[in-house]
């Protein structure tokens, strides 16, 4: 069975139950004059109830937004376990020219780094001791 028709189901069963526990529990509550006997309805009917009416709009918007995807997220999960091997790995950026910084920066860049690479206010590091940046790990 589809997940996304599971879900619709389960969501419809969670608010139906809901309606009908707080139905009970305004019912209990309408017919006793004294709080302190409208106290087990409410503890055991409409609390309970409101907690599987929201809980079943949950479910019910979830199974809305795996329909509505064409249950592509779990194709889409287990696709995402297996690497692909047409995908080359993660490389830095690798130009040898002399590390840069921005203004106020705390962390050395190579001059092709993505998070400098077009800044014009980009300047070489010069004698300033910085951290190197994660991205493309320049040698400082």
């Amino acid at each position: 069975m589809p997940t996304s028709r599971l879900l619709w189901w389960g969501g419809l069963a969670a608010a139906a139950a809901g309606a009908v526990l707080s139905v009970i529990g305004w019912y209990g509550v309408s017919g006793e004059r004294f709080a302190e006997r409208q106290i087990p309805y409410l503890a055991s009917c409409t609390v309970p109830g409101a907690a599987l009416l929201v809980a079943g709009a949950v479910l019910l918007a979830a199974a809305g937004r795996m329909a509505g995807t064409g249950g592509r997220e779990e194709a889409v999960a287990s696709a995402a376990a297996v690497p692909s091997p047409d995908v080359p790995p993660f490389e830095p950026p690798s130009s040898d020219g002399p590390v840069v910084c921005v203004p106020g920066g705390t962390l050395a860049h190579r001059p092709d780094c993505p998070l400098v690479a077009g800044k014009p206010e980009a300047e070489p590091v010069g004698d300033r001791v910085l951290d190197p940046c994660p991205v493309c790990e320049p040698q400082v």
